[in-house]
């Protein structure tokens, strides 16, 4: 039995984030707070995946680009940024990803 995604929407260019997007980024942080605050992106994307039920030796590759594409979106724009907390350690490029954990969801 295929799962399906939940947050489809963030995948589509061109489009001003959504609700998806949000729901997506929450599970994008509450992956990186449950692995310390700071991991490589491939086991932020397996704990996302395992979380919404998926086997995790074959993640759909929608949900594998949907999770690189909210962090990157989240990253990238200040406001939501600073509600996420999402931080490159190693700057721009790095596929090394963290949360900081000052900052709250409101």
């Amino acid at each position: 039995m295929q799962k399906t995604l939940e947050n489809a929407p963030e995948t589509r260019t061109g489009k001003k984030p959504g609700r998806g997007n949000q729901t997506l980024a929450k599970r994008v942080r509450e992956a990186l707070l449950s692995l310390g605050g700071e991991a490589h992106r491939a086991m932020v994307i397996e704990q996302v995946a395992r979380k919404l039920g998926h086997d995790v030796r074959q993640i759909p590759e929608d949900l594998h680009e949907a999770v690189i594409l909210s962090f990157e979106a989240n990253w990238r724009d200040e406001r939501r940024r600073a509600t996420y907390g999402f931080h490159l350690p190693f700057g721009e490029g790095s596929h090394r990803w963290s949360v900081r954990r000052e900052y709250a969801i409101h």
